[in-house]
């Protein structure tokens, strides 16, 4: 708290870690991806044959790649919070970078992805199918950009509360592709 101000109440929100805004924000994108989810599964259920071949041109391993580098990268930002709790400054800047450099490759590996399918002659416009497909998967690209520029920001301004609010974001960011993967890869 710097001096001379009041310390704010946030009610229950005041009760998580970070910064009581950031989670505003993730119950906002939250929602919004919720939203954009339940298009999804609505618009497979109108036009399951479209969506059945749309999913088999994607590629599961590839997906199922960047779960686990998300998850691990989620994995090590927890870690960062906790190194950092207990004094161990370099160690959590350390964690930090690797779940950075984890996010940076996620990137590369959906960018492969998209250049593949652009090799095809596949884009938001070839069908329903692809239009969500791109629009939830490049929402969420745009997420994870936006992660690895929160987790490096907080890597340099890296108090305790600055880490714990970075990677409640991150968190939510790799929870949204645990759930979006299984819908939009393998779930027929």
């Amino acid at each position: 708290m710097v001096a001379g101000q009041e310390e704010r109440s946030w009610g229950a929100l005041s009760d998580l870690p970070g910064h009581p805004m950031m989670w505003v924000l993730i119950l906002t994108e939250v929602v919004t991806f919720g939203l954009l989810l339940l298009t999804f599964a609505g618009a497979r259920a109108v036009q399951p044959a479209l969506f059945a071949v749309g999913q088999a041109q994607l590629d599961a391993t590839l997906g199922g790649m960047n779960t686990v580098v998300l998850v691990t990268s989620g994995w090590l930002a927890a870690l960062a919070v906790e190194a950092r709790a207990t004094g161990g400054r370099l160690r959590a800047r350390i964690l930090l970078a690797a779940a950075i450099c984890l996010g940076l490759v996620f990137i590369a590996v959906k960018v492969i992805e998209y250049v593949a399918k652009a090799r095809l002659g596949i884009g938001m416009d070839t069908d329903t199918f692809f239009t969500l497909y791109f629009l939830l998967t490049g929402f969420h690209l745009l997420h994870v950009v936006m992660g690895v520029a929160i987790l490096a920001l907080v890597a340099v301004h890296d108090s305790l509360d600055n880490l714990k609010t970075g990677t409640a974001f991150w968190h939510m960011v790799d929870l949204v592709w645990v759930v979006m993967y299984p819908l939009i890869y393998l779930v027929g």
